[in-house]
């Protein structure tokens, strides 16, 4: 690692290496560090099955074309589902109850409801209320439990912990994936930037006119720093700062904690789904057992099982098996008990007690929405900050992680050119 530099980036997700890149651009130098073995944060991709890769964290290139890595992607040649974005339009998701697809009726309801709830959370946040959700929206009507499994999934908090503003601010369907993996899509485009890893950081020092940043691997020096880790592992303690966080620093943090959403990607050894049967699924029993399904879109002998808040949170703590059996349920629910004797390989994610997140992504509470913008904030003209956490739209989103580092760059060139 050089022994000083213009920038240090602490993180090499999205954030850290668009900063990166961006910074390289400007003509200014860098040192990005990271904690663990690989680029990417939460991006990450596993095969499930010889050649059939499974997104860990993010899987949907939200926003379709628009989103910077559909460009990335095309230039590295990398295939997407751009022809399959339709299935996943609200439109066209399936909603399966007990076992059995909504008729007609049921349906036209059930999205008569999403409807009116849209609205009510909409009017709340442009009136100003900055509530909870379930504060605007009927929780008693009988379509509510795929709303709130959907909440809390999208959102990894359960419905009374999401902020009307902050979800009325989102922007995005939810795209298309990509065939090989969002995670190797964003690793390949990041292999060009020079990233120092297993190097976790222990403490960062501005209490002198630069930054230092103190690592197992030694100590850098910095005119500034970009932290773009995680709302998780800023509020852990995890990093020491020197001198102290300023309040309205540490309170942006705790107004952001993180969400947990977890994905289990079950492998069959056949088609179970058949050319019919592939979609984006909510499927909830009265019995309280509730999650949206991918079943497949992009045409794999894969399904992608998601559930999140609070009963995420609970079912990795009962470990991978109960995560599995859980999964596998959910998808006999929609497909029959059949499927059961075709499972081959399923990957479980444990994103709360993931080290390096703890959590999935940041989630604004009640009253809270402003934070964001706290969040993203410098202190000192020194210490920056960037990653979904600090934006607006494209929160929660890796795109929105990718633009928070080119703006962090840009923010950082500005203010140290000023001082040459």
């Amino acid at each position: 690692m050089p022994s000083e530099s213009d920038v240090i980036i602490i993180g090499a997700g999205a954030a850290g290496l668009s900063a990166a890149k961006e910074l390289s651009r400007l003509g200014l130098t860098y040192t990005v560090v990271e904690g663990s073995h690989r680029i990417g944060g939460r991006a990450y991709s596993e095969e499930i099955a010889p050649g059939v890769w499974f997104d860990l964290g993010c899987a949907w290139l939200v926003v379709d074309a628009t989103n910077p890595f559909v460009a990335i992607a095309d230039d590295l040649g990398i295939k997407l589902g751009k022809d399959k974005s339709d299935l996943y339009k609200e439109e066209n998701h399936i909603f399966q109850r007990n076992g059995e697809p909504l008729n007609k009726d049921q349906r036209t309801a059930c999205l008569r409801f999403y409807g009116d709830s849209y609205k009510a959370i909409s009017a709340a946040a442009k009136q100003g209320d900055d509530v909870a959700i379930s504060d605007v929206v009927d929780m008693d009507n009988e379509y509510s439990a795929p709303l709130l499994c959907g909440v809390a999934s999208a959102w990894g908090k359960d419905i009374d912990l999401v902020s009307t503003k902050d979800f009325d601010s989102a922007t995005g369907e939810l795209g298309f994936h990509a065939l090989q993996g969002y995670g190797n899509l964003v690793a390949a485009w990041g292999a060009d930037v020079a990233v120092s890893l297993n190097t976790r950081v222990e403490r960062v020092d501005w209490s002198g006119h630069g930054v230092t940043v103190e690592t197992p691997k030694g100590t850098i020096a910095g005119r500034t720093a970009l932290c773009t880790v995680s709302t998780g592992i800023l509020a852990s303690g995890d990093i020491l700062f020197t001198p102290g966080l300023p309040d309205w620093k540490t309170e942006a943090i705790n107004s952001l904690p993180m969400g947990t959403e977890n994905k289990i990607g079950i492998y069959f050894d056949v088609d179970v789904f058949g050319a019919d049967g592939r979609g984006h699924y909510s499927t909830w029993n009265d019995d309280g057992n509730a999650a949206k399904v991918d079943a497949s879109i992009m045409g794999l002998n894969t399904a992608a099982v998601f559930v999140g808040g609070r009963h995420g949170v609970w079912l990795e703590k009962q470990g991978q098996q109960a995560c599995h059996d859980f999964a596998v349920d959910r998808v006999a629910d929609i497909f029959g008990h059949n499927i059961r004797k075709h499972v081959n390989r399923s990957i479980v994610t444990a994103w709360s007690t993931e080290p390096w997140t703890l959590g999935s992504w940041a989630c604004a509470l009640p009253g809270q929405a402003h934070q964001r913008a706290n969040l993203q904030r410098p202190i000192d003209e020194r210490l920056f900050f960037a990653g979904e956490a600090t934006v607006y739209g494209g929160q929660g989103t890796c795109h929105g992680a990718y633009q928070s580092g080119i703006q962090a760059a840009k923010k950082i060139a500005r203010q140290l050119n000023a001082e040459s």
